[in-house]
């Protein structure tokens, strides 16, 4: 009698953790404050020093650590057991078709100050380049960590536009976004590296999570949405206040 052939079982989808979409609808709130108190100055509405203030220069770090890193983690997430290149270019393709049309949009506003290698360019590259870093575990943290300390190396010949997103330039480029791959990558392999140690130690689990955490409701939606709102939260923004100006 011939065995009946049995099909594989489906592979388990990745889970999407609450605690990730929090943090990420932490991160995003924050941006929109950020942004929030640059169009007041933008508009003459207030004063602030968002280039060389140690406040506003440290608060804008803060906001990118959080987001970068939680790149990392996402990445590992979804491909860490094997990378669904259909899910992977659908996705980098959404994110590289905002980011080239955020460049379009700050290139009228802004002209040569138009941002050409902002937060969403970063993420195109990075979750692309990721994916090679996603067999490693305790490397991601050396590699990490040492792209941060690099961060601290410059070179006048990383100074032109066509080489100064790879980073090392002496001086901030005249843009008004700007995530260089040195030292940002190095945060996220270190989400990546951070995911994977959790992963070990079935920390990073839907049944691990506080119920507080299971019960928020507002920032795990805006985590879910953070493109949508990355894309409209400064139009909308710089539309109200510029009634008023």
């Amino acid at each position: 009698m011939r065995a009946r052939r049995t099909s594989p079982p489906p592979a388990a989808r990745p889970q999407r953790l609450q605690s990730v979409d929090l943090l990420r609808g932490v991160a995003i709130g924050l941006m929109v404050f950020y942004h929030f108190c640059y169009d007041l100055g933008y508009y003459g509405f207030a004063d602030f020093d968002f280039y060389d203030s140690p406040f506003w220069t440290s608060f804008r770090t803060l906001i990118l650590s959080l987001f970068l890193g939680l790149v990392g983690v996402s990445l590992w997430l979804a491909q860490g057991r094997g990378v669904k290149w259909r899910k992977v270019l659908r996705r980098t393709a959404l994110i590289a078709v905002n980011a080239l049309l955020i460049s379009a949009v700050t290139w009228q506003l802004f002209g040569e100050r138009f941002i050409y290698f902002g937060v969403l360019h970063f993420i195109v590259v990075a979750s692309l380049l990721g994916l090679l870093f996603l067999r490693f575990y305790r490397l991601n943290l050396v590699l990490g960590l040492a792209l941060l300390a690099l961060g601290a190396y410059s070179h006048p010949g990383f100074d032109p536009r066509a080489w100064n997103w790879i980073g090392f330039m002496t001086h901030k480029p005249a843009t008004e976004d700007y995530v260089p791959l040195v030292p940002w990558f190095g945060v996220v392999l270190l989400g990546l590296f951070a995911a994977r140690w959790l992963s070990r130690r079935g920390s990073l689990s839907a049944a691990r999570e506080p119920a507080w955490v299971q019960r928020a409701r507002l920032l795990p939606l805006a985590g879910r949405h953070s493109l949508l709102i990355y894309m409209l939260h400064q139009p909308l923004l710089m539309g109200v206040l510029g009634l008023f100006a």
